[in-house]
């Protein structure tokens, strides 16, 4: 399951690419580069940058219930600051929601 939704993302994700207006890597994108892409399609994006590994090539899948969490984070810290790096908001959410799940867990 979780394969065919990553798989769904990408293919949007290279629709969206487009009306983002431009062709530099997800990775390079400013906060307002991201912004530009419909708001639909945003949790795509986001999705599918998640699927990342370090060199650029895709994990397999997708953790869905982090992943939306961190939505609403990095729209949110996009829209605060659009001129800053959109990987590093994502991965800085990313940071967050999973020191967020140790914590829980070491409370359990």
């Amino acid at each position: 399951m979780k394969t065919l939704y990553l798989a769904a993302a990408v293919a949007a994700v290279f629709a969206t690419t487009a009306q983002a207006d431009t062709k530099k890597p997800v990775s390079k994108w400013t906060c307002e580069e991201f912004l530009a892409v419909e708001d639909q399609f945003q949790p795509k994006v986001i999705y599918w940058s998640s699927a990342q590994g370090k060199g650029g090539k895709p994990t397999g899948f997708v953790d869905i219930e982090g992943a939306e969490k961190v939505v609403p984070m990095v729209i949110d810290d996009c829209k605060k600051a659009p001129q800053e790096s959109y990987w590093s908001k994502l991965k800085a959410a990313w940071k967050k929601v999973e020191a967020d799940a140790k914590a829980l867990e070491k409370k359990m």
